[in-house]
C-alpha cells in the first residue's frame, strides 16, 4: 500500500477535520471518515472511516447515513449486514438523499435486508430519477421496459432511458440500442441501435461491446467487418463476459476474422464453460471429443457434455446418450443412454426420438415395447428425420406396434428416400415391386399430403 500524501497542506486539512470532528461537528466527522475511507492525507483505515461516518450519521447527516448503509451493505469497515444497510439507506432516503433512494430501491429489488418488492423498488428509483440521477433514470427505464413493479410501457421506457443516455449512462445507452434493434416502442433501426451501443461500448460496458462486436460480425447496421468484430469481442471477453468469450471462441474457431486457432478457441470455450455457459460447455465437449486444440479426450468430452446436459442442452443430452450407448469415454450403459435420449427426445430432438424408438424396438436399456417404439419414431418422422421415417415405415410394413398397412409403410419409405436414406431407397424399390398399383398410388397421395402439411407454400408475389 502506498504512503498517503503528507504535504503540509494535507496534514493541515487532516488536523482541522480531526479537531472539528472531535468537537462533534457532523460535517467534519463525515469528511474525516471520507479521508480515512479514501486514504487521503492519512493511511486508509476502513474501521476508522466507519466510526466517524457513524457519528455523523447518528447526528442525522443524510449523506453520512447513505455511506454507513453502503459500508454495511459491502461489509467494509464493519461486519456485513443487509438489515442495517437497508435501515441506514432508508433514513437517508427519507431525507431526500437521491443516492440513498436508489440504493434502497436496489435492496427492495434484490430482497436484501427487506422483503423483495418490485413496486417499492420502482418507487424509490423514481424518487431518485426525479432528482436527475442518471443511473436511477436508467433503472426506471428498465422497470418500464420489463414491466417490473410497474405496467410495461415502451414509450415511458424510451423516455427515461433517453434522459439517462444523454447524460452518458452506459446501461441506458445499451438498453436504447436493444430497443432500436428489436423495434420495441420505436421503428426498428439497426443504425440507431449501433449508435447507442457504440456510445456504451466506448465506456467499457462489456455487454455493449459484445453486442457491437456481433453487429460487426453479422453486418447489422454497418458493413460486416470481422476484424472490428474480433476487437470488440476481445474487449468484452477481457472483462469476463462469458457470452463474449463464447462468441469470440466461435469466431476464432471459424477462421472468419483471423486464421483459425483451435487452441485459443479451446481456452475461450473453457473460460466461458467454467462460468456456466451452456453453449461453451457443449462446444468444449465437442473440442475434446474431436481432438481440436488438444489431444482427443473422451472422458473430458463426456464431463463437459454432462455439465451442458444437466443444464438442459438437448444436443449435449443426445451426445451423452450416444456415448453411453457405444461406450465412448465411459462404460457402456444402455439404461443411461436411454435416460439421456429421453431427456433430449422430450425436448423435441428428432435424432434422440429416433434412437429412443430404436431402444424400445430392440429392448435395449428399456423394456421392449413396439407401441412406444412407434410413438417415438412417429415424433421424429413428423419432423422430417429420414431414418425415423424409414424405421416407422418398417413398423407399418411388419405390423409392429400398429396395424399392418403397406400403403402407409410405402408413404414413409418414399419420404425417407427423399431425405436421402439409402436403406429407404432400397426399401422403396422393393415395395414398388410387390405392392398393387392402388396401394402405390395411395402411398404417393399420402406422401403428397404430408408434404403439403409440412412444407410451407411459397408466398404470393406482391
Amino acid at each position: 500500500m502506498g504512503r498517503p500524501n503528507t504535504t503540509p497542506e494535507h496534514h493541515q486539512t487532516l488536523v482541522w477535520f480531526r479537531n472539528a470532528a472531535e468537537r462533534g461537528n457532523p460535517y467534519a466527522q463525515f469528511n474525516l471518515g471520507l479521508l480515512y475511507r479514501k486514504g487521503e492525507c492519512v493511511e486508509r483505515d476502513d474501521s476508522r472511516a466507519f466510526k466517524w461516518m457513524m457519528q455523523a450519521a447518528r447526528k442525522g447527516l443524510a449523506y453520512a447515513q447513505n455511506h454507513v448503509g453502503a459500508m454495511y451493505c459491502d461489509g467494509v469497515g464493519v461486519r456485513q449486514c443487509d438489515e442495517q444497510a437497508a435501515r441506514w439507506f432508508r433514513r437517508a432516503a427519507e431525507q431526500g438523499d437521491a443516492s440513498a433512494q436508489q440504493n434502497l430501491g436496489q435492496m427492495y429489488r434484490h430482497g436484501r435486508g427487506v422483503a423483495a418488492c418490485a413496486q417499492q423498488a420502482f418507487n424509490w428509483f423514481y424518487r431518485a430519477a426525479d432528482q436527475g440521477v442518471a443511473s436511477a433514470q436508467a433503472l426506471v427505464g428498465e422497470c418500464y421496459l420489463a414491466g417490473n413493479g410497474v405496467p410495461l410501457n415502451h414509450a415511458l421506457a424510451m423516455a427515461w432511458l433517453r434522459k439517462a443516455a444523454l447524460q452518458g449512462e452506459p446501461g441506458a445507452q445499451l438498453n436504447l440500442g436493444r430497443m432500436y434493434a428489436e423495434g420495441l416502442g420505436v421503428d426498428r433501426s439497426d443504425i440507431m441501435a449501433l449508435g447507442w451501443l457504440r456510445q456504451a461500448a466506448v465506456q467499457d460496458h462489456a455487454v455493449a461491446q459484445r453486442l457491437l462486436g456481433k453487429a460487426y460480425a453479422d453486418g447489422r447496421g454497418v458493413s460486416a467487418d470481422p476484424l472490428r468484430a474480433l476487437g470488440w469481442l476481445e474487449r468484452a471477453a477481457g472483462q469476463g463476459d462469458c457470452e463474449a468469450q463464447f462468441d469470440l471462441a466461435m469466431l476464432v474457431a471459424s477462421g472468419r476474422a483471423v486464421p483459425a486457432d483451435d487452441k485459443r478457441a479451446l481456452d475461450l470455450f473453457t473460460r466461458a464453460a467454467e462460468a456456466g455457459h451452456i453453449g461453451a460447455q457443449y462446444n468444449l465437449g465437442s473440442m475434446y471429443g474431436n481432438g481440436r486444440g488438444t489431444g482427443r479426450d473422451m472422458q473430458r468430452a463426456l464431463a463437459w457434455y454432462r455439465r451442458a446436459a444437466e443444464q438442459g442442452a438437448l444436443n449435449a443430452q443426445f451426445n451423452l446418450g450416444v456415448m453411453y450407448a457405444t461406450g465412448q469415454g465411459v462404460d457402456k450403459d444402455e439404461a443411461c443412454a436411454a435416460l439421456w435420449y429421453r431427456s433430449a427426445a422430450e425436448q423435441g430432438d428428432p435424432s434422440a426420438q429416433n434412437n429412443l424408438g430404436a431402444m424400445y424396438a430392440n429392448g435395449q436399456g428399456v423394456e421392449q415395447s413396439d407401441s412406444l417404439a412407434v410413438f417415438w419414431y412417429a415424433r421424429a418422422a413428423e419432423q422430417g428425420h429420414a431414418l425415423a421415417q424409414f424405421n416407422l415405415g418398417s413398423m407399418y410394413n411388419a405390423g409392429r406396434g400398429v396395424q399392418r398397412d403397406p400403403a402407409v409403410s410405402y408413404m414413409w419409405m418414399l419420404l425417407a428416400a427423399e431425405g436421402g436414406d439409402e436403406t429407404a431407397i432400397a426399401g422403396r424399390q422393393m415395395a414398388e415391386e410387390r405392392l398393387t398399383a392402388a396401394q402405390l398410388e395411395q402411398g404417393r397421395q399420402m406422401a403428397s399430403r404430408w408434404h403439403a402439411a409440412h412444407i410451407p407454400a411459397a408466398g404470393a408475389a406482391g
